[in-house]
């Protein structure tokens, strides 16, 4: 494991050596929000505030061109018409720098319904094999994180080629994969054995900033044995206004829609994230929808996360409590407290 030290004013010339090789995404200010964009000399990146969205879309873009076609007619055959399809892959090198454990970590739940044995996402897996992250520790918890319920820590590696600790002069760099150490290449950055001690302090320090976190070995049996109970989720519901601010925002959101958008005799077969807040999100051609009150849809995102996903995948929660559906909720909706209320809920209303 390569570990070097990258003084802070040297961050922008290492951002810009990586930008010649990768197409280079990092955390940016733009007004009150801290978003991933592509990276600019002319604008330093904004490593102290925690985004307020995830990285998602530099593998799972927002809005993606799947592939191309275009119609034409026979020239020996008028009456035929002939159809060009072009796939659409994006198969450049990225990095993304300045994202957190959590954010990293997230495209783990992506792995397992995209990249498997049986079925594999060609597009995402062109930009997830070519896409490096650079993550940076939480130094200190923000009251809606939650990682370590959910078996991660402001310090987990299980989703970065390199880890960022900041000291007060910069930052100690440290390789976790092989694909991670040729960002560490540059000469801006020197040697940082004898920071190590001073990087492990803070790690150490903000791991036990962590509170406590619940056992939620119980919550996928708790919240599927609450499909039924309308009650139940109906108050947890309540205060929801559908605004699915909470599925835009999470970094294991992994559902979409497909459209065609064409003009003339050529058009693009797009990807866009989809919303299971929606009320339109399972709404069938007959009108009918098995989804109807925001309850259904709650339950359903809180029982795919804590419940459904769990039972078809070793147990592996799609979470990371990162927080931000707490965060930016408009009328403070806590997933965290939903799952506790299942889990202490009495056996008489779980029938």
């Amino acid at each position: 494991m390569a570990v070097k030290f990258l003084a802070k004013d040297n961050l922008v010339p290492w951002l810009a050596e990586l930008a010649e090789t990768h197409r280079t995404i990092v955390p940016k200010r733009e007004g009150e929000a801290v978003v991933f964009r592509p990276f600019a000399k002319e604008e330093a990146p904004e490593l102290s505030a925690r985004p307020t969205e995830s990285p998602k879309s530099a593998i799972f873009p927002q809005c993606d061109t799947l592939m191309s076609f275009r119609y034409t007619k026979d020239e020996e055959d008028p009456g035929k018409v002939l159809l060009d399809l072009r796939e659409m892959k994006d198969e450049s090198p990225a990095v993304v720098v300045g994202c957190r454990s959590c954010d990293a970590a997230g495209f783990n739940t992506f792995d397992r319904v995209y990249m498997t044995d049986k079925i594999t996402d060609q597009n995402y897996r062109a930009r997830r094999e070519n896409t490096l992250f650079v993550t940076i520790i939480c130094e200190k918890p923000a009251t809606t994180c939650f990682c370590n319920w959910v078996g991660g820590s402001p310090t987990d590696t299980s989703g970065a080629d390199v880890r960022m600790t900041p000291l007060e002069d910069g930052w100690v760099l440290e390789s976790i994969t092989e694909k991670g150490e040729p960002l560490l290449s540059s000469t801006l950055l020197k040697d940082g054995d004898d920071r190590a001690g001073d990087a492990e302090k803070i790690r150490q320090q903000a791991k036990e900033r962590m509170p406590e976190a619940p056992d939620l070995s119980e919550a996928p049996g708790k919240v599927l044995a609450l499909f039924e109970n309308n009650d139940f989720w109906e108050a947890e519901s309540a205060k929801c206004i559908s605004c699915g601010a909470c599925t835009y925002l999470c970094p294991t959101c992994y559902c979409f829609n497909i459209t065609d958008e064409s003009s003339g005799m050529e058009g693009v077969r797009l990807r866009t994230w989809d919303n299971c807040m929606s009320h339109q999100f399972t709404m069938e051609a007959s009108g009918h929808n098995p989804r109807p009150t925001k309850a259904h849809r709650l339950k359903n995102r809180v029982g795919h996360k804590f419940s459904y996903y769990p039972n078809i995948h070793d147990g592996n929660i799609s979470c990371v409590g990162c927080g931000r559906c707490i965060k930016s909720c408009p009328v403070s909706v806590d997933i965290r407290s939903i799952v506790l209320h299942a889990i202490a809920a009495p056996a008489e209303t779980e029938k």
